[in-house]
């Protein structure tokens, strides 16, 4: 997958079968409309060419204030899942304020038409974009028919009764509701970070833990709790359980942390960088009135992770 820092940096020739969007967690839905953009590509001796923006509109154009945004997808995320799908050509628009102004016209015919080469555009059916999120269906269908391209419209993808979108993800973790996040994305959420330092404290119990630090300070964890994980390490998959808090037992930080207890492992990751795999939310995280009662709701926890590793052995 080729990958390119702005739309000026390419020179293409008018044979691009082009998606535009944040693609934020790169869930279900996106990977509908990627499967057809390869597939139209394909048809016609195309490129595939998704065009995305970095960093997150929403951070940019937060207003003073407000809860920090919180996303399910870092770039460097975004990229690992695209390049999955099997997408030729990834475009990485440097979002600013801005860049914010620029009309849903200028942008379809200065970077989609000029620079990139647009041949053909597919977009979900609720798909807007440009300043004000003006641009729609019906310019985008304008647009073709005066510079030249196609337009196609990707249906809705719905998981049960939920029309699939980050938001609803994003509500979904919060809420504690894994099975159906996962469903929605297609894949087990995953936080990738930092192994650091700790207090030793799950080390001294003997539940050694790994402190996981999100790379993207932007990262969405999910609601606070305990889950069944897993993460490639070394070339090997290792399941854990995961403490998702405050850990209110022992201490009250202001913030939630991420810790991992890897299942049969004996190796020091101090400073790796691991990526969190949710498999399973077991229960939500408790206060115990003595070290002696969180352990053994601990050795509960873990036992039923052990019981879950059978059941999820190709995660």
């Amino acid at each position: 997958m080729n990958i390119y820092s702005s739309s000026q940096s390419i020179q293409f020739d008018t044979n691009s079968v082009v998606t535009v969007g944040t693609f934020d967690g790169v869930h279900a839905g996106h990977q509908k409309i990627f499967h057809r953009l390869i597939e139209s590509a394909k048809e016609s001796g195309a490129r595939s060419v998704v065009v995305t923006f970095e960093p997150h509109p929403q951070i940019v154009l937060q207003k003073p204030g407000r809860d920090p945004i919180q996303l399910l997808s870092s770039i460097e995320e975004r990229l690992q899942l695209l390049d999955k799908s099997g997408i030729s050509d990834v475009i990485i628009v440097p979002f600013s304020t801005a860049y914010s102004q620029i009309s849903s016209e200028d942008f379809v015919r200065k970077v989609l038409v000029q620079d990139i080469g647009l041949r053909k555009i597919l977009v979900g059916y609720d798909h807007s974009f440009g300043k004000d999120r003006e641009g729609d269906e019906k310019l985008l269908h304008t647009l073709g028919t005066e510079c030249g391209f196609e337009v196609e419209i990707i249906p809705e993808f719905r998981v049960g009764d939920d029309s699939v979108s980050s938001t609803k993800i994003r509500h979904a973790l919060l809420d504690g509701n894994l099975d159906h996040a996962n469903a929605m994305l297609g894949y087990p959420y995953m936080v990738e970070g930092v192994v650091i330092e700790g207090h030793r404290r799950g080390h001294t119990l003997g539940i050694p833990t790994a402190n996981v630090k999100p790379k993207n300070a932007h990262k969405l964890l999910p609601r606070n709790g305990v889950y069944f994980v897993s993460s490639m390490i070394d070339g090997q998959l290792y399941y854990g359980m995961a403490n998702v808090g405050l850990r209110p037992t022992f201490t009250e930080d202001l913030v939630p942390t991420l810790e991992v207890h890897y299942l049969s492992m004996d190796m020091n990751l101090y400073e790796l960088t691991v990526q969190v795999n949710f498999i399973k939310f077991i229960r939500d995280e408790r206060k115990f009135d003595s070290v002696d009662l969180f352990l053994s709701q601990i050795v509960e926890d873990r036992n039923i992770c052990f019981e879950l590793v059978e059941s999820y052995q190709h995660i």
